[in-house]
């Protein structure tokens, strides 16, 4: 498929060590691909995508609220009072109040519950759905000659994530905004997807994805992106 070449050569231009993954919301289960065995982290899909797997979860086979809920899984009102406060976090050391919390959640962008029954993943080199958003874990500079390529043609600027968990910041918000994004992770992915200190994240929504590695072969070809031998 399209797609899967494109993720290719992007892999090529790059030269990314991990693979890119694909993401895809649907309005009902897929029947052509596996659904995931037990329960993990939409984090925790990233990287078994990333290691070669393709599946799909529903909201029964996310383990993390927060995964469930900025992907459009669950409602927010179906979890336990200390999670729709955040006030486990608190002991956790990620915030210092529920305060705290509540103004960090204010601007997390979730996909609305009750639209989307499943999520696919799967390395994009080998997906046969057509992804809504590709994942992709690389070092500083190859994230920046993306950023580049996006504003080669167009001078769009990227978005940059902050802390907010990244089932919404690398997932939910570039779906939901139609931007390339970039980011740092949060303590709960560094540490389930045993990020490297070095690697950053960027997600591209795949009406990009065409452009942004015709750009990148373009700019190959410049004195600033050219590769030495």
């Amino acid at each position: 498929m399209v797609h899967s070449l494109l993720g290719e050569k992007l892999k090529e231009l790059l030269d990314l060590k991990n693979e890119p993954v694909a993401i895809k919301w649907s309005v009902r289960e897929p029947r052509d691909i596996k659904k995931e065995e037990g329960k993990s982290r939409f984090c925790t899909k990233l990287s078994k995508a990333m290691q070669g797997e393709i599946f799909y979860a529903t909201s029964e086979e996310e383990e993390c609220m927060g995964g469930a809920r900025y992907a459009g899984l669950k409602d927010k009102c179906e979890f336990p009072q200390n999670m729709q406060s955040g006030s486990f976090l608190v002991p956790m050391g990620v915030y210092k109040d529920i305060p705290a919390v509540q103004r960090s959640w204010k601007n997390n962008l979730n996909v609305d519950p009750g639209i989307f029954n499943a999520v696919s993943f799967a390395p994009l080199n080998k997906a046969e759905f057509p992804p809504d958003v590709i994942f992709i874990i690389c070092n500083a500079e190859q994230a920046m000659e993306i950023l580049h390529a996006n504003a080669y043609d167009s001078g769009s600027h990227g978005v940059g994530a902050d802390s907010g968990p990244i089932c919404s910041t690398m997932a939910a918000l570039p779906y939901l905004t139609g931007k390339v994004t970039y980011g740092f992770g949060d303590t709960g992915s560094r540490k389930w997807m045993d990020i490297t200190p070095e690697q950053v994240m960027v997600s591209i929504p795949t009406s990009e994805l065409s452009r942004i590695v015709s750009n990148l072969e373009e700019m190959r070809t410049k004195r600033s992106f050219r590769k030495q031998d």
